[in-house]
């Protein structure tokens, strides 16, 4: 390793997030509900050279394992990530983020006369369109900033 390499100790046990968007990592963990109290260890870095990429972010959450809802609400701002489960340091799976034809109970509908935006007991649904998103209540379409509609934590 030579000195201009930043070094970043493996996780025993957890999930790695590669290959994710650059200046996204805060957004996964918005969807991951990491914040300063939840207790879990994590490292991230942003804006990492990648021969894919160009840029790219990682982060290691350890002791967690990934739900499949968090795995679809991250191939939609990350559709390039690539998720490494980490058992006693080894890498046992890995696998691309596919996007799903629908997340359900993971964003928050923009449209505020939405059903779902109600004190109703109705999860949210959204259909993935190839350029974003569409409110299988209210046919509200979000095309930028889906990360912004991140209700999940």
């Amino acid at each position: 390793m030579s000195d201009h390499e930043l070094r970043v100790n493996k996780i025993r046990n957890g999930t790695v997030i590669d290959h994710i968007t650059a200046g996204q990592a805060l957004n996964v963990l918005a969807i991951l509900g990491v914040d300063a109290h939840s207790g879990e260890t994590l490292s991230v870095a942003m804006n990492v050279p990648s021969d894919r990429l160009g840029t790219k972010d990682i982060v290691k959450v350890e002791g967690r394992e990934l739900s499949q809802d968090e795995v679809d609400v991250l191939s939609l701002i990350a559709g390039a990530a690539t998720i490494n489960i980490v058992r006693e340091f080894d890498v046992v799976e890995k696998h691309r983020v596919e996007r799903p034809r629908e997340v359900v109970g993971v964003l928050s509908c923009p449209n505020r006369h939405c059903i779902t935006t109600a004190d109703e007991p109705v999860d949210s649904r959204f259909d993935v369109l190839e350029d974003g998103i569409r409110c299988c209540y209210c046919d509200t379409i979000v095309r930028d900033g889906i990360a912004d509609h991140i209700a999940v934590g």
